[in-house]
Formats: structure tokens, sequence, C-alpha cells
């Protein structure tokens, strides 16, 4: 029996309460640490995956992609059922999510398995990554590390006008964390909006790519906006300094989600 490597997308979905993020920390639980030692003990083999991105401690994903590379073994279809892949009716050989799912904790989950072309990469092949980010204005314990309660009332109509002056521009210098050892600061926003929902609002996001911390400090600048601390116009002078300081503070992780990472071949 002959091993080949075969690489896999996995699209998963976590609540990131419980968690210091996405990436594998030294000395902190993190979701792909959780994801890799699932793997391993089903594959029975050590595992490492890279994903899509990577998300603060607290942040929520609704969708996130991994790649992995597996050996696939050439079996007859009679011995299948006793290995972690099986064929289908075109005779490939499937993860069988809902053994990944069992080794998984309860929050989180793998919603897909996809084979994809052996160069294929869940980093950097992204297109697109969206985000939202939740607030409420009334206490609720249902929303509790899920939402950021905020307090008093938003101008909504020049958030949005702040919102829309964000798209206008490329280096946003002004909301990374400072020493993050990226090659650019520039990024390409197609969408910044915000929309009234039950109990209060979500700003929606979507860009090519995204700076460390750059959704959380747009929303705080956002609320410099909504509070009437400054005119919508002046977000402007904030982008233009390419000084983080000059920026609002940034909102805390329980309200921000990861909702959609796309792919030209998906």
């Amino acid at each position: 029996m002959v091993a080949q490597l075969q690489r896999y997308y996995l699209e998963l979905a976590y609540d990131g309460t419980r968690y210091h993020g996405w990436q594998v920390q030294p000395n902190a639980i993190s979701v792909q640490q959780k994801l890799n030692e699932a793997l391993t003990v089903l594959l029975r083999q050590p595992v490492e995956t890279t994903g899509a991105g990577r998300t603060d401690t607290g942040v929520h994903a609704k969708q996130l992609f991994a790649h992995l590379d597996v050996p696939v073994l050439e079996l007859p279809e009679e011995a299948a059922g006793k290995v972690v892949f099986k064929h289908d009716a075109k005779g490939q050989h499937k993860l069988r999510i809902e053994s990944l799912n069992a080794l998984l904790p309860h929050d989180i989950a793998v919603k897909q398995i996809i084979p994809v072309h052996a160069n294929a990469h869940a980093r950097f092949d992204a297109t697109q990554r969206s985000y939202e980010y939740h607030m409420h204005f009334h206490k609720d314990p249902f929303k509790q590390n899920y939402s950021w309660q905020v307090k008093g009332e938003l101008d909504v109509e020049a958030m949005n006008c702040a919102a829309a002056i964000i798209m206008e521009y490329t280096d946003f210098s002004c909301f990374s964390k400072s020493n993050t050892q990226v090659f650019t600061n520039n990024c390409k926003v197609v969408r910044a909006q915000w929309l009234h929902n039950d109990n209060g609002l979500v700003f929606h996001i979507s860009a090519d790519r995204f700076l460390r911390n750059m959704v959380r400090a747009i929303v705080g600048t956002c609320m410099m906006v909504g509070r009437n601390e400054i005119e919508p116009e002046g977000i402007r002078s904030i982008i233009e300094s390419k000084n983080r300081s000059n920026a609002g503070t940034s909102v805390p992780a329980c309200g921000l989600y990861l909702t959609e990472v796309r792919y030209p071949y998906l």
C-alpha cells in the first residue's frame, strides 16, 4: 500500500470565549491547539494545521478555514470502514466529520472537510474576509461574552458616514497594533456598514485582508463619532496620521466574529 498526501480544507466555527485566540500559544489554550490534538488522535500521527488567519483571545468565528496534509492509503472498499478515510462514489477518500467533532470540545465544530489541490493555502489564497461586531444597549444575560453592552445613545447615521470614509483609504496603520512585522499595512475595504438589529447594532466589514486589532480599533473610532466626540470627517485626519494613538480605543473582543473567508476555488 502506497501512502499519498492529500491536502484538505477544514471549515470551522467556534466560540472563542475560553480560548487565547486561534493560534497555538506556548502557555495558553488555543483553538488551533485543540484542533491539532483532535486530528492527531484521529489520524494517529502528529498533525499541524495552517489557518486562514488569527483571531485574538475571546474572538469568535462563524467561519474559518484551515488546511492540513494527510497520507491517504489506497485501501480496498471493504477495508474503508476500519480507517479514518472512506471511499465515496467517485473513489475519493473523505475524513469523517462526525469522528473529528466527537474529539473536539463542545465549543469548536467542523462544518466541512474539502479535498483541495496540493498547493492550496488557507491563508495566502483567501481573497476576502468578513467580520461582524455586535453591541447591545440593554442588559441581557444571554449576550454576555457574545456582544458588548454600550451605554447611551449613538448617532448611527454619523457612524455610517465615517464608515463610508474608511472605504476611501487603503493604508490603515492607525488601526494596527505596533510591531506586527507585516509586509504592508494596506488593505482594500469593500464594505463598512452599521446596521440595527434586535436591541443593538452590528458593524459589518469586509476586506481582502485585516491588520491585527484593526476591526476593534475601527469600531472604537466609530464610537467616537457616534458619541459626537469627533465629526465623521475627523476620521480622515486619524487615518492619514498613520498613528495608532490618534484612533479610538480597542473595543472588547466578546462582540467580534469572523463570519466569512472567501477563496476563488470554493
